[in-house]
């Protein structure tokens, strides 16, 4: 049992480092993309901001577990977390996919952002390290949940790859479609780990 406390401590303090730092890339992303008027960012910030509500919902399910809840109680709230975050990906999918489309045909250029830029290469960086402790640590719980989230954090570093595309095209060759072009791709992410979390949600994993 001391073992299993000191796991989920450890798990906990993951959780708190990463929710903060989703905290961060939120702020970041969502003002750079602002400022810059990049459709790109600003999904990228709004995706930061929902991976802030799954953490908390992480850490206070862990929380549950070493208070000594009950399984099925804690099992019950991360399907009701997993049906509001999904739900709210896949929105965000279609509101990212309608503007796009708009600015590409309305000939809307984003404007540079080293702000924005800075922020996708320390996520680039960062989130497949925590990726890998969080599938650690999520598998010394036998916490599939644990695991999940990390894998929210490689989706995090593959939009934060794909702001580095953008952003680059954008600034190198001038092509004004660049960051609308990159925003669709990024869909697919958003698309795909908003469905995953809404069938999990409706307990259809």
């Amino acid at each position: 049992m001391e073992n299993k406390a000191k796991l989920v401590q450890r798990s906990m303090h993951t959780e708190y480092f990463s929710t903060g730092w989703m905290a961060f890339e939120f702020l970041v992303g969502l003002t750079a993309g602002l400022q810059a008027g990049s459709i790109l960012l600003i999904a990228f910030g709004l995706d930061s901001f929902l991976e802030i509500i799954a953490g908390g919902t992480l850490i206070w399910r862990l929380r549950k577990e070493a208070n000594g809840a009950s399984t099925e109680v804690i099992e019950r709230a991360e399907r009701r977390s997993s049906l509001v975050v999904g739900t709210v990906l896949l929105g965000l999918s279609v509101y990212v996919t309608a503007v796009s489309v708009y600015n590409l045909a309305t000939h809307q250029q984003a404007d540079e952002s080293t702000m924005g830029m800075a922020i996708a290469v320390a996520s680039v960086i960062l989130m497949p390290l925590l990726t890998l402790r969080k599938r650690h640590l999520g598998q010394a719980l036998h916490s599939p949940a644990l695991i999940e989230d990390g894998m929210c954090n490689i989706t995090c570093a593959y939009m934060a790859g794909t702001v580095l595309v953008g952003a680059v095209l954008t600034a190198l060759f001038n092509w004004w479609w660049a960051d609308s072009v990159a925003a669709l791709v990024l869909v697919y992410f958003i698309a795909s780990e908003g469905w995953e979390a809404f069938q999990a949600g409706r307990g259809r994993e």
